[in-house]
């Protein structure tokens, strides 16, 4: 049912949706709270289905690997049990894919798809193959990791609603938590995600703020691990070997903060203070038995659940805002659950 487009401008107009997250969590009640931007881009939006038609819906992430993109799937299926539509689940192999993410769009284009719910591996290589799906009449809408907005306007990629979190705030309270406890001189190192993602750079942006408040920190190197466990183990023994006493490290996600603990439980570094982001399982027992310090929870299936919703809402005409910012949960010994 492939649905062609009219041209569509519109202001911020916001549908409350609930606030969920984690394994097993009920259906969004209507008490969450969204940040939303005033400035609304103008795009392109299809003619509605007919009442008695099945959107079909295709949510686009980096990986399954990562327990946070098992998340999100959870909350976009909440979305097409709850608003009645077919949702197509697409990954690549490993969240450094964009490749493969590419090669899914593309193939999109072939078949009968009315939107597309992408959570990018990366803010720019894939605007082309998004810019393409959107002259084909399919709906985009951006979720997790911003696309660029100068690369989009560029090449015409208008009218994309994003969803996410403030990256940079929720990077700034976990870096923040560790940094509080730092009173006397101590070297630091930040654990990066992908370099040309915006997530990971507002990520290190964050961090970075929180510890330039610390006159006893002295930030010594910040390495990419892309995402990844067994890079961010290999980062830090690099590091270490650089700086032997380092005091504390932030990773921009709980999978890179996994290689760092790794590391420091094999050789015995027992005092390291290690803040994260993403609020995993595996995080929050990391968190309870003193291995890491501090996360964020930046409700991953909250984040699937409405970029579904906001794809029937363009299907069906609505004007959406041009960025729905959700709140982040700073996760730490004194109220993880």
């Amino acid at each position: 049912m492939k649905l062609r487009f009219l041209c569509y401008t519109g202001c911020g107009l916001l549908l409350a949706v609930g606030l969920f997250s984690g394994c097993g969590a009920g259906p969004p009640t209507a008490s969450a709270p969204l940040i939303v931007q005033e400035t609304v881009t103008p795009g392109l939006a299809p003619t509605p289905a007919p009442a008695n038609a099945r959107y079909q819906i295709a949510l686009v992430m980096k990986t399954l690997t990562n327990p946070f993109f098992v998340e999100m799937e959870k909350g976009a299926r909440k979305a097409e049990k709850e608003l009645g539509i077919d949702l197509i689940v697409k990954t690549g192999a490993q969240e450094t894919s964009i490749e493969q993410q590419i090669s899914i769009i593309k193939n999109f284009l072939e078949e009968d798809i009315d939107a597309i719910v992408i959570a990018p591996a990366d803010s720019k290589e894939l605007i082309p193959v998004l810019k393409e799906a959107q002259n084909a009449g399919i709906v985009i809408i951006n979720i997790d990791n911003q696309l660029n907005p100068l690369i989009s306007k560029e090449l015409g990629l208008t009218g994309v609603p994003y969803i996410s979190v403030d990256n940079e705030h929720g990077a700034y309270l976990s870096a923040q938590y560790i940094s509080r406890q730092i009173t006397t001189p101590t070297n630091v190192v930040i654990l990066e995600g992908i370099r040309s993602a915006k997530n990971a750079q507002d990520r290190k942006a964050g961090a970075m703020r929180a510890f330039e408040e610390n006159a006893n920190i002295q930030l010594v190197a910040a390495e990419t691990a892309n995402w990844k466990i067994d890079e961010a183990y290999q980062v830090t023994g690099s590091l270490f070997e650089q700086y032997p006493d380092i005091g504390a490290i932030f990773a921009a996600n709980d999978m890179m903060a996994f290689g760092a603990i790794r590391y420091l439980a094999e050789t015995g570094h027992n005092n390291v203070l290690v803040a994260a982001y993403d609020a995993l399982a595996e995080a929050k027992e990391a968190i309870r038995n003193g291995q890491l310090q501090s996360t964020i929870d930046q409700q991953a299936a909250l984040q699937g659940y409405t970029g579904v919703q906001f794809a029937v809402r363009a299907l069906e005409g609505e004007t959406l805002p041009a960025e729905t910012i959700l709140d982040v949960k700073l996760v730490t010994g004194e109220n993880v659950d």
